[in-house]
């Protein structure tokens, strides 16, 4: 007859102390002797660390001594460590404004922004992350560099505050403390510095302005970023939704439509070739989430969409992925900070 001898998982080897004996006359096994050999094909595991569970089969010709020998062996075998064996956890390092911290309007911070959905979704391409975020709600690109702590509640939750430094001081100084363990870093400045310019009469005007202010602050924090973290680590900045092509939709007329349209030459044109340029000139990427969220679509193609009617399809899917449309917020929805994540994702080497 055959014997069926069953383990614990391989996590749980080499002390075999829960091995169940069961019998399985229908299961015939070719007649063989029992040998170390047969031991060795019934168990993969031994050799390679595959096997979840392990199946030992004798034959009628096995004598009770031969089958305590191999019993034997079986409990004294040292299994090899499995290929799943967990990824020692590095970290993640967020610096940023309220996109840094998932700012959701009537809540605040939340768990849902694309810097918390990054570790989950890095898991794919062989990332244990641990989230350090530095953010803070309404920094500007200046305020980034200049501004000394930041408000408790303005801070991503979970955040251990730096009362004393400012956030560029406080990331740079953990960066330092822990360069070999930090695997990516994440910028998300800019957006605070546009926001006067959504009231601004001269809104081209101000667009320029607040461009130039970018690219000059961002500039001079990726390369502090790039001298704390050395030449390898992965540094990603990242761009804005359109949200303001939800003005489209507002109540005010060709204001509001005159307003959607100039924000996407401003976002095309001016403050993402700024963002870009500042990035790359610390040997950082650069995502624009605004192209990937189709902002800079054909704003002659429309789409029903309700309860707004008949509206271009960029209008649309901003209505769709943030609160711009129906409460006249900036913020992405969490589809639309999830499409943020995977692209900060895509940048990431897969490791083995």
């Amino acid at each position: 007859m055959d014997i069926c001898w069953r383990s614990k998982p391989v996590s749980a080897w080499p002390q075999l102390s829960t091995i169940t004996r069961a019998l399985s006359p229908s299961a015939l096994q070719p007649r063989q002797p029992c040998s170390l050999r047969s031991l060795v094909l019934a168990l993969p595991g031994a050799r390679f660390g595959g096997a979840l569970y392990v199946r030992l089969m004798t034959n009628r010709n096995c004598t009770l001594s031969g089958m305590a020998l191999v019993i034997t062996l079986l409990a004294t075998l040292t299994l090899a460590p499995t290929a799943s064996a967990a990824k020692p956890q590095r970290f993640y390092v967020s610096l940023g404004d309220s996109y840094s911290v998932g700012f959701q309007p009537g809540i605040g911070s939340t768990r849902h922004g694309f810097v918390d959905q990054v570790p989950g979704l890095a898991k794919s391409r062989g990332y244990n992350l641990k989230v350090v975020n530095f953010g803070c709600s309404g920094a500007s690109s200046e305020a980034l560099m200049e501004q000394v702590g930041c408000y408790k509640k303005a801070l991503g939750l979970g955040a251990t505050p730096y009362p004393k430094q400012t956030q560029l001081a406080a990331a740079t100084k953990f960066i330092k403390a822990n360069r070999s363990k930090v695997a990516l870093i994440t910028v998300a400045a800019g957006g605070h510095d546009l926001l006067s310019c959504v009231s601004a009469a001269d809104t081209l005007g101000c667009v320029l302005a607040a461009a130039a202010a970018i690219k000059t602050n961002v500039t001079a924090t990726a390369k502090a970023l790039r001298a704390a973290a050395g030449p390898k680590t992965k540094i990603v900045g990242t761009t804005y939704v359109d949200a303001v092509l939800g003005a489209w939709v507002k109540p005010g007329g060709d204001d509001g439509e005159k307003l959607a349209r100039l924000s996407v030459p401003a976002f095309r044109s001016l403050v993402n070739p700024a963002l870009k340029k500042a990035y790359a000139s610390a040997n950082s990427s650069f995502i624009d989430v605004t192209a990937a969220t189709g902002a800079y679509g054909d704003l002659t193609v429309f789409e029903n969409l309700a309860p707004y009617g008949l509206i271009p399809k960029p209008v649309a899917e901003m209505c769709r992925i943030s609160y711009y449309c129906d409460k006249g917020d900036i913020h992405p929805r969490t589809r639309g900070y999830r499409m943020i994540s995977k692209m900060v994702v895509a940048e990431l080497p897969r490791r083995k």
